[in-house]
Order: C-alpha cells, then structure tokens, then sequence
C-alpha cells in the first residue's frame, strides 16, 4: 500500500499531502469517474486511491500485482511509520517527500526531507525487517556517497543490534489509552557529568525530528569507557552496551569534559602509582641490598667461624698428636721395660729351669737303673697293700718339674687318678708349691729326712730300701 502514485499527466501523487503535491482534490482522483489511469513508482502495476477505517488515504494495487513489489509488501506498522515521519518532518518546516528512489536505483527512502532553501536532503528510513550490520552499512554508505544523511527508525519492542552501528533511535508506538503520540525511547541519550555516564532519554517522535533536522541533537560516537548504559526495563535494573547515541553538543562537550578529566585522574593516579612503585622498587632494591649485606656479613661471620674452628681443631689434633706421641713414646718405654723385664724373667726362668734339670739329674743320677725299677716295684707294692689300688709303673722314667723332678704314679682303671710322686728333689719342692698337698715316696730314711724338711709330716712315706749302690745324696 504506496503513500505515492505516478499521474499520467501530473507525475508525482503523494496521498499525504493535502493537494496531493500536484494542487489537486483528493475527490479528483478518489472514486473519480472515469477512472485516472495511476501506476505505482516501484513496480509500474495500476494503482488506484483508498482511504482506510482510521481516514488514512493511500493507494492501493489492483489485482495480479507483481509479488516483488517492496512498497506493496510493506507492512501497516511500516506504513504508519512512514507517515509519522513525514508529518514530523513537515511539522518542523522541512519538506517530506515519500517513497523516493535514488537516479540509478541503488536506493529508496522511505521518507526523504528537504530544508526550505533546497540545500539539504535527509533520508529517513523505517526498518522492520531484520538486517545485518554490514548490510545497514553498506545501504547508510551507499547515501553518503550521494551527499544524504540518513537516519533509521527501528519500531521493535528489542533494540536492533545495529542501533549503536548507525545513526538510529528505536521508537514506541502509541497504546490504545495512551495519547496518539510516538515517543523515542532509545538511542536518544544526555551525558550526566555527576554520574559520569550516559543516561536514556525519552522525547517524542515529532520533537526528536524537530531537533535533528536543525541540529540541536547529532550521532554522537560513544567513548570506551562510557558505553556501559543501564535502564529500568519491566521493572528491573538492566545494562546496555552503546557505541553511539543522538545528543545534544552540550552533552557531546561534556562527554569530552568527562574523558578528559577521567584522563587527567587517570594520569594522575598513574603518576602516583608510577611514584609508588618506584619507592616499592628503591624499598625492594635497598631490602635487597641489606639482605645481600646481611648474607655477606653472615658468609664472612660463618668464614670466620669456620677458620676459627678449624684453627681450634688443628690446635686440638696437635695436642692430641702429641699427646699420643708422648703416650706412644711412654708406651714404647714401658713396653721395651717389660719386654726387657720378660726377657730378664725368661732368662731366669731358663736359667733356673737350667739349673734345676741339673741339680734333677743329679738327683736321679744317684740311683741305678735297678734301684730305681726297685723304687717302682715297691710303691705300687706299697699301693696295693695300703691303699687296695693298683697304679701303672711306667717303663721310662718321666720326670716331671711340676712335681719337683719327682716321678709322677698314677691309678690304673679308667679313671686314671694321681696317687703319689715319686722321689721328688727336695731342694726343688719349693718351686714346686702344689706338691705339698700330694703324697711323697722316699727310697730311704735319709731321703725321709730330706723331704720332710720341705713337705709337712704325714705326706712322706719312707719305703725304706737297702742303700746299697746308692750315690752321696744331693
């Protein structure tokens, strides 16, 4: 449903405008008989003139219409749009003409303002279908380049995602108990200084034209650290990101006032951040320097100390050193006193030992080798007659110097027992201490004499034998 029609005579209808644009009735071409030939400007099919239930007036397509056609698929949404912006337009003072393409057909507005001098155009587009960010790019670039501004309206409940990309604000359409008006209710913004940040402003459609038409309020881009917004929306608290908002210079300034104070605050607490971390580093550097001072005092006290101790260690092991060859030396001495003591013993002791095997055979060399088989015979005669034992005479003579060079006699059986010596040397019991408890046999009674003299009475037996043969007695 176009707003415009092409007049075979007249060019250009505009059902908005009073006289059509052209100083025409609407009941000229309403319902007029014969009919006027109209076609549409997007697709040339055959129009002719409507008026809807709410009075609005608009041409209409006849029947087989082309299905490509984009003005005869616009929405009543889009429609309405359309006319407000129009009305909003000329209520300002500029011209508002619907519906116009661009020469080489690379665009249509929906809406194309003209000022009164005829200097400037601004084109004003509707925008209800969805529409990517690079292709409302391109069609906002593609008016530039043909020296027109354009500016979009969004009607959706949701802010299109490219509201913040392009020069656009997004608007409410009126509710059945609110007043016929359409309100801007985003993308139209004032900077609040005390805040520091961008605050939503509501206006309506036709005041919002008004201003932007005679720039008291521009696209203004956002800065960084400002595009953090927030809105009451249903009753709770949401956050927006903004790129770009419509404001007014004086908010455009104080955006710039803002970031430049921020940035001196920032400067500054940079400045004394900077300030704080080169005391915090001079602190860390002269901490470093008293702990490497304080490793270094301790290295030196631990050098010291392990000098020390090794000094006191070497003076230890000195003295131990000569203490241990004092000790040896003393050892030595001593042990060259006993070994000489040792050597004077054994010496004795062979001497003696020497001397007591002569004064033995001496002893013995005063008997015969009869008179000694005699002696034998009669102590083991002696044996069995006193004491019922038997003891074993040996055939060789087996002088022993733990008995004083007497002959030990022995029990016969399997436990043999010593019974007695035989003949010990008297003058060699006394190196022979153990014989006194043993019992003594004597050839004769001198022999008695002799020992009794050395071994306490009772323990010698005198088995008185003749003394024939027998030598001077030692």
């Amino acid at each position: 449903m176009p707003f415009t029609a092409l007049h075979p005579d007249l060019g250009r209808l505009d059902a908005t405008l009073a006289d059509l644009g052209q100083k025409l009735d609407w009941t000229q071409v309403h319902k007029a008989r014969p009919r006027i030939p109209l076609a549409c400007p997007e697709c040339d099919w055959s129009l002719h003139p409507k008026v809807s239930k709410y009075g609005v007036r608009f041409f209409c397509h006849d029947p087989g219409r082309p299905p490509s056609c984009e003005l005869s698929n616009e929405s009543w949404e889009h429609h309405m749009l359309k006319l407000e912006m129009a009305g909003a337009i000329r209520a300002a003072g500029w011209f508002a003409t619907l519906e116009v393409p661009a020469e080489d057909g690379s665009w249509r507005a929906d809406v194309m303002a003209a000022s009164p001098d005829g200097t400037q155009r601004m084109a004003w587009e509707a925008q209800l279908s969805p529409i990517t960010l690079d292709d409302i790019q391109a069609r906002t670039d593609r008016y530039l380049d043909e020296g027109v501004r354009v500016y979009w309206v969004s009607p959706h409940k949701r802010p299109p995602r490219w509201i913040s990309a392009v020069p656009a604000v997004r608007v409410r359409a009126p509710e059945e108990h609110e007043p016929q008006l359409w309100m801007v209710d985003d993308g139209l913004a004032g900077f609040d200084y005390a805040a520091g940040r961008w605050m939503f402003r509501e206006e309506e459609l036709v005041q919002f034209v008004r201003w932007a038409l005679h720039g008291q309020v521009v696209p203004v881009e956002s800065m960084p650290r400002y595009r953090r917004v927030y809105r009451v929306v249903d009753g709770e608290q949401r956050q927006f990101r903004r790129g770009q908002w419509w404001t007014s210079a004086q908010s455009a300034a104080a955006q710039e006032k803002h970031n430049a104070m921020r940035q001196r605050q920032e400067l500054a607490r940079e400045e004394r951040e900077a300030r704080q971390r080169q005391l915090e580093e001079e602190a860390d550097r002269q901490s470093r320097l008293r702990a490497e001072q304080e490793q270094a005092r301790r290295a030196e006290e631990a050098e010291r100390l392990r000098e020390k101790r090794a000094e006191e260690s070497r003076v230890y092991w000195e003295k131990v050193r000569q203490l241990r060859e004092v000790e040896d030396a003393r050892r030595a001495r001593e042990k060259a006193a006993e070994d000489a003591r040792l050597a004077l013993e054994q010496a004795q002791r062979e001497e003696t030992q020497r001397l007591a095997l002569e004064t033995a055979r001496t002893w013995w060399s005063k008997l015969s080798q009869q008179q000694r088989t005699e002696l034998l015979t009669a102590v083991a005669e002696y044996a069995w007659r006193e004491s019922n034992v038997r003891v074993d005479i040996p055939e060789k003579l087996m002088m022993s110097s733990e008995y004083a060079y007497g002959v030990s006699v022995y029990t016969t059986g399997k436990r043999r027992v010593l019974y007695g010596v035989v003949r010990p040397c008297p003058s060699l019991v006394a190196a022979s201490p153990g014989i006194v408890r043993l019992h003594a046999f004597a050839r004769s009674a001198q022999e008695a004499r002799e020992l009794a003299a050395v071994i306490p009475e009772g323990r010698i037996t005198d088995l008185d034998l003749p003394e024939h043969e027998q030598l001077t007695m030692c």
